[in-house]
């Protein structure tokens, strides 16, 4: 998309084109739209919502607001925020608006809100507006694109494994996305340099404004607590109730760390390939300790359950099964690690089916018009922010590094960062801390302890670095509380959000239902969690691929799939 200073109502997937304009900018001043004890909130109009087309969108209302493309700059050129709400349930007891994020970098909000709606607590469903939005870069909004169609970015992206295997395909893959630098490069510079986790924080604080909130509430999965960060500290005293769940530590994110090993990619200082490791353990364990009828995967004990992934791997390096490569299945192991249910009984049924030397089912083909994939827009976040190794031959060394302490799964973590070293475009506006303001109310900060990308010592880092915050830890699997449920970690949410009420110190939770099992079954911590008696007890939910830090390939409802980290792999059915 070129700047042209001109914008127009937003069309495709969102059905945004019945959206009205908002012109934020109008009313945002530069300290409005800027840092800790900023200008007032004098300003915006209401949005004017609309049903929106999608026909995954029944239901819900959409809009399109404008903001500036520089905040330092709220006169220059402006670009479009495309966003969705779903009103509050039951309207006589509405409180206002939850902000939504569903991770990334690169996961639209239009797509995530929908598809992750009926997993939040039915309390907050019934109290709140649940708004959300597409990043500016990302999807419906004004995005950085760096083909003229779908079907074209489609056919670049089909021939790009997951990661390169042997020092050919290390060549291709470089130069595959040295060829993508340079397309995007050639479209919207100017944007590019103004798609950083800062300039959508400065978004939200526009948003909150716009729908009438004084303060912000928000939860925030994956990057979204990254986002979430960020805001609080551009904005402590417009803080209200921030949940982060599954958490992005934003001083390894930014390269401020105390590491013992220098010169790691951002995902390799994450720990996202450590997480990926240890719940691939314990998929291998549980499965192990399962029979096969729960677990089809499994050969009757860990132990031999591990001996018999790891031949498995050794023989597709030297025999795919069909177009099932060794880098595609390590890929998709990786990605229904995310979501236990029922992500690991599918990764079960797709492992066993490459034993056996047939190809797995695959998802259905999408129906209707294709959407354009945007596996280049979660790059043009991370890349233009996060600092990598220069050289893409220093990706052969981390890939040996991630491979010595995380298996093979590492290999998809280390490669997944070397399209920074081409991409074009350096964040004209990057937050780097400090991370410690006091902010008007403390954030929730929530870790499952067996997380597949940002795993449980991201958590503990949050909540250390954040003003105050408190940490719920969940014990169990998957990458964020909100897409692998947990009665217990609701009711917390639920009164934190209504009342402001932190869990108690060290306070911890259970899953609802522990992998393979025989039948959905409440856990004993989830059981046995005082009930707040804000909360409601009603559960909701099905399985829907959420949107979370999964490398381009940290982070899938799409027909390609490249965000760093954001959503798990294909949906299992």
């Amino acid at each position: 998309m070129r700047s042209t200073g001109i914008s127009t109502p937003l069309r495709g997937a969102a059905g945004l084109a019945a959206g009205a304009l908002l012109a934020l900018t109008a009313a945002a001043g530069v300290a409005s739209a800027g840092g800790p004890g900023g200008g007032g909130d004098s300003g915006g109009r209401a949005l004017r919502w609309r049903p929106c087309s999608g026909p995954a969108q029944a239901g819900f209302d959409c809009a399109v607001a404008k903001v500036p493309l520089d905040h330092a700059a709220p006169s220059g050129r402006t670009i479009d925020l495309a966003v969705i709400r779903r009103g509050a349930a039951d309207p006589r007891r509405r409180a206002g608006s939850l902000f939504f994020n569903p991770g990334g970098p690169g996961g639209p909000g239009t797509l995530g809100l929908p598809e992750l709606y009926g997993k939040f607590p039915q309390e907050l469903k019934d109290r709140f507006d649940i708004v959300s939005w597409d990043p500016r870069g990302v999807g419906e909004s004004t995005a950085v694109r760096c083909f003229d169609t779908a079907a074209e970015a489609a056919a670049w992206h089909k021939d790009v494994p997951p990661f390169p295997v042997g020092p050919q395909e290390q060549r291709a893959y470089i130069a595959a996305h040295v060829e993508l630098a340079e397309r995007c490069e050639r479209r919207d510079p100017q944007l590019m340099r103004h798609v950083s986790t800062a300039d959508t924080a400065r978004d939200l604080d526009l948003l909150r404004r716009a729908v009438g909130e004084d303060r912000l509430r928000y939860w925030g999965i994956s990057y979204g607590t990254l986002l979430g960060a960020t805001y609080a500290n551009l904005f402590p005293d417009r803080v209200g109730r921030l949940v982060v769940d599954g958490n992005v530590d934003p001083q390894e994110w930014m390269d401020h760390g105390a590491r013992a090993e220098p010169g790691l990619n951002t995902f390799l200082r994450l720990g996202s390939d450590l997480g990926s490791a240890d719940t691939l353990a314990q998929f291998l364990d549980r499965c192990g300790r399962a029979p096969a009828s729960r677990c089809p995967f499994s050969a009757g004990s860990p132990a031999a359950t591990r001996a018999k992934y790891d031949t498995l791997l050794t023989r597709l390096e030297g025999r795919p099964v069909g177009s099932w490569t060794y880098a595609r299945a390590v890929s998709e192991v990786r990605g229904g690690l995310y979501t236990v249910h029922p992500g690991w009984a599918g990764t079960a049924d797709m492992l066993q089916a490459l034993w056996q030397g047939r190809a797995p089912d695959e998802p259905p083909a999408p129906t209707g018009p294709d959407h354009y994939p945007g596996f280049e827009q979660s790059l043009a976040v991370l890349c233009s922010e996060s600092p990598n190794p220069a050289s893409p031959q220093r990706y052969a060394e981390l890939e040996k590094r991630a491979v010595q302490r995380a298996g093979a799964l590492g290999r998809w973590w280390a490669w997944a960062n070397e399209p920074c070293t081409a991409w074009p475009a350096r964040a004209a506006d990057r937050y780097t801390g400090p991370w410690n303001r006091t902010t008007a109310h403390p954030v929730l900060v929530v870790n499952t302890v067996h997380d597949p990308s940002t795993p449980y010592r991201g958590g503990q880092a949050m909540a250390a670095e954040l003003a105050g915050a408190r940490l719920l830890t969940l014990d169990g699997y998957g990458h964020t509380a909100l897409d692998n449920p947990s009665a217990c970690v609701k009711r917390h949410v639920v009164r934190y959000v209504l009342t402001g009420a932190l869990p108690p110190q060290g306070a911890r939770c259970g899953q609802d239902t522990p992998p393979f099992a025989a039948a959905p079954e409440l856990s004993p911590s989830a059981a046995s969690s005082p009930r707040p008696d804000a909360a409601g007890g009603r559960e909701t939910g099905h399985f829907l691929t959420s949107w979370m830090l999964r490398p381009p390939g940290p982070f899938p409802a799409r027909p390609v799939r490249a965000e760093p980290w954001i959503r798990s792999g294909r949906p299992h059915r």
